[in-house]
């Protein structure tokens, strides 16, 4: 019988990764909560369960596997949900990261905490009780209010000067799920992201990015990515580093199976780990530019490894070093009335890949994550600085006009 793979997640972001699990001839069942998720479009089978419903996606699994056809892998593309990957895989006994790890890697006090203990370099960080003791932290120091539970940059606010303290705090509590709150001190640097893969008894490292923050005083206080540039313009010896102290950190977080998705900042020369998620990344890093930038098929790794199925060094490796460069456009705040120049963008020079993730009629609101994001585009050249300008380009083609501005503005100490 066709190996069955279970895909949690069926958004816009995991469905090159789900084309890629069918192409490797598997049947694939997609879990999603949305029953319009774009990912059940081309599923073999789907289950409707939220991802952040670990019990849900465990309940509606065990029955799949009972009344259709066994399982044989789970993993998730474009959805930060470990404990929910690792639960299927230990209800249907199938490889995947142990419960207890799972579970620290959905709680970013308790990660931060294990990796101190193994005196891998992170930013100084604290749990924040009140407001009141968020305001005595930042007479010490330069801080990061973030959610201890939440994803991606949601809730996350750099407390410069300006900022309330009583707002950023609320911001953050207010998009954990337990209401918990912790800051991290800001470190100044160059950002990586990384995308690794356990490899027998090695961890491989063959995602490497650098991260773009062109945007960062436009959005401030919020933390926008605006992409990302491959290879990266960092020494070598510092890549090492970096290399080196993800597995370090993943060793330590018990991250011992699949793969990860790595935040780092490299402060005064050396690599300090913000956070390590066991999962692959969304916004397109490991379905569409590590391949085109390596040549290495990561998401056919990652399912291979959710498969239990033997994995080489040599798949791992990067073949080619192509300039890319990825970059997202972020629309003002409002209900799209218009998109126009997409075609035109998509016959510009270099323009490998552009997704619209919002359409006409859909809302966007004011740019605090990059959840907002509406349009991306990756591009190539024969340099960073071409790949880079056609990139610019093809942004500046694409126009989303929207018919308001939000109101929900951070609030300042003035204000």
């Amino acid at each position: 019988m066709t190996r069955t793979i279970l895909i949690i997640c069926g958004g816009i972001e995991a469905v090159h990764g789900i084309k890629r699990a069918k192409e490797m001839g598997l049947h694939v069942v997609v879990s999603d909560g949305s029953p319009n998720a774009p990912g059940f479009a081309i599923a073999d089978d789907t289950l409707v369960a939220s991802t952040y419903d670990v019990a849900a996606t465990v309940a509606a699994a065990e029955n799949y596997a009972r009344t259709k056809r066994p399982i044989n892998g789970v993993l998730s593309i474009g959805a930060d949900v470990p404990l929910t990957v690792a639960s299927v895989a230990h209800a249907l006994g199938l490889p995947g990261l142990s419960l207890k790890a799972a579970q620290v890697a959905t709680d970013k006090l308790a990660m931060k905490e294990q990796l101190a203990a193994a005196r891998i370099p992170i930013p100084w960080f604290s749990t924040v009780g009140s407001a009141q003791h968020l305001a005595a932290l930042r007479k010490s120091r330069d801080v990061i209010v973030k959610p201890v539970d939440s994803r991606g940059s949601r809730g996350v606010v750099r407390l410069t000067p300006d900022i309330d303290t009583v707002w950023a705090f609320e911001q953050a509590r207010e998009i954990s799920p337990t209401g918990r709150v912790m800051a991290e001190a800001y470190l100044d640097g160059p950002q990586v992201s990384t995308e690794s893969v356990v490899v027998g008894k090695d961890i491989l490292t063959p995602g490497f990015a650098d991260r773009n923050y062109e945007l960062l005083e436009r959005y401030a206080p919020y933390f926008i990515e605006n992409g990302g540039d491959q290879p990266s313009r960092l020494s070598p010896a510092i890549q090492d580093d970096v290399r080196r102290t993800v597995a370090l950190a993943s060793i330590a977080l018990g991250y011992d199976v699949g793969t990860i998705k790595g935040d780092v900042v490299v402060h005064r020369g050396r690599a300090h780990i913000i956070e390590l998620a066991p999962r692959l990344s969304g916004g397109y890093f490991c379905t569409l530019e590590i391949p085109l930038n390596t040549g290495v098929d990561f998401v056919g790794v990652a399912i291979k490894a959710a498969l239990g199925d033997r994995i080489s060094h040599a798949e791992v490796t990067p073949k080619v070093q192509r300039p890319v460069v990825q970059r997202y456009l972020f629309p003002a705040p409002g209900r799209i009335v218009s998109i126009t120049g997409v075609e035109e963008a998509r016959k510009l020079p270099g323009v490998e890949h552009l997704i619209l993730s919002r359409g006409v009629g859909d809302v966007t609101h004011r740019t605090k994550d990059t959840t907002s994001r509406s349009a991306m585009v990756i591009t190539t050249g024969i340099d960073l600085d071409e790949a880079r300008a056609r990139a610019d380009a093809a942004i500046n083609t694409i126009k989303i006009t929207t018919d308001s501005q939000a109101a929900d503005a951070p609030r300042t100490k003035a204000g």
